[in-house]
């Protein structure tokens, strides 16, 4: 910046001039302060609005503790995350609500091991407020990294440590009861041959939804359970392997929509009609997979974007309630218990 621009720029005491008001006055309403009555509250903004001023964020930083960022931590690679539909919805549903609080997104992929130390280290450092975290695995080591950080987090999905030495603020859907909706309803079609196409099986959503299925399915061949990897091609192979062990399968629940895609292409390569010979069901609902499968897919809908806009009213609800003490839910006080989400069989053509 020029220094002709730097000495154009509006400042407090131009704020405070313009609205009749002391330097410490402006200092409060522009920093979030208590204390200053509404009416000097109104002139201040309207002086500010009139003026174009820009608050110091450093200054700024200072004064409040806060930088007005968050990170957004995906234990994904960026091939994963950007061909996946499901991480753009719940990337989306997360900026509305920070935008909508004038807080910024700074997006963290993890592709390995020395990526985890990277992150722990940025988080560590005090550049952001907090932390959003999703897609985790069993073995990551985020969350050990994150809660040596200090750093409040919401997790996206419920996190797979169950010793009890920890707890945490998560946001999740309802995935073993949307299983279980899914698999009646195939049930419900007089289907008997009910095979399941798995989730990654060290993240607790695919463990959910495969639980699901076994509550229903009690008694279900081993032979009709493929684990798959919430990818088209991971669809694909799981899908290969059902119909060489069990060719007579007449219904197919997959753990996603991506993967339900790729089971359509192998169903279709195999001379088999969906849904007359094999119903189909995915889980997700996101429509530019599920409606656009030919036929149409029958899914479990969970809403994703609402997900990720709940984490972030939840983190920012526990940052606005003050520090965190003692035994706090990693470092959140105030701030609403995990949330649950309900999901929703969707039917469409494939079964």
């Amino acid at each position: 910046m020029s220094e002709s621009s730097t000495a154009s720029r509006p400042t407090l005491e131009a704020v405070a001039a313009r609205a009749g008001v002391s330097r410490a006055t402006v200092s409060r309403v522009v920093n979030g302060g208590d204390g200053v009555r509404e009416p000097l509250v109104e002139r201040v903004r309207r002086a500010v609005e009139e003026l174009g001023y820009v608050p110091n964020q450093a200054a700024r930083s200072l004064v409040t503790r806060r930088h007005d960022a968050v990170a957004v931590v995906i234990a994904e690679p960026e091939t994963r995350v950007f061909a996946d539909p499901f991480f753009a919805l719940q990337l989306r549903g997360i900026s509305k609500e920070l935008t909508a609080h004038d807080s910024q997104l700074v997006l963290l992929l993890t592709e390995g091991r020395d990526d985890h130390a990277r992150v722990g280290r940025y988080l560590a450092g005090g550049h952001v407020d907090g932390a959003l975290v999703f897609s985790l695995h069993l073995d990551d080591p985020l969350p050990e990294l994150i809660h040596g950080a200090g750093v409040p987090t919401v997790f996206g999905g419920r996190p797979g440590w169950g010793d009890g030495t920890r707890s945490a603020v998560y946001v999740d859907s309802d995935n073993r009861g949307g299983a279980r909706e899914a698999v009646r309803h195939l049930a419900a079609l007089g289907r008997t041959r009910i095979a399941h196409i798995t989730g990654a099986l060290d993240q607790t959503s695919a463990v959910d939804r495969l639980d699901g299925f076994r509550d229903v399915m009690v008694d279900a061949d081993p032979r009709l359970i493929a684990e798959g990897d919430f990818t088209p091609a991971g669809g694909e192979r799981a899908m290969r392997q059902l119909l060489d062990g069990c060719p007579d399968l007449d219904g197919v629940f997959a753990a996603n929509d991506l993967m339900a895609s790729g089971a359509l292409r192998v169903l279709r390569e195999r001379g088999l009609r969906v849904p007359e010979d094999v119903a189909l069901i995915g889980f997700d609902d996101m429509l530019p997979v599920a409606e656009q499968t030919d036929p149409s897919l029958t899914t479990v809908r969970q809403d994703i974007e609402e997900m990720g806009r709940l984490m972030a009213r939840l983190l920012l609800q526990g940052l606005n309630a003050g520090p965190a003490g003692t035994g706090s839910q990693e470092g959140l006080v105030g701030a609403p218990s995990s949330v649950v989400l309900p999901t929703t069989l969707v039917r469409r053509a494939s079964a």
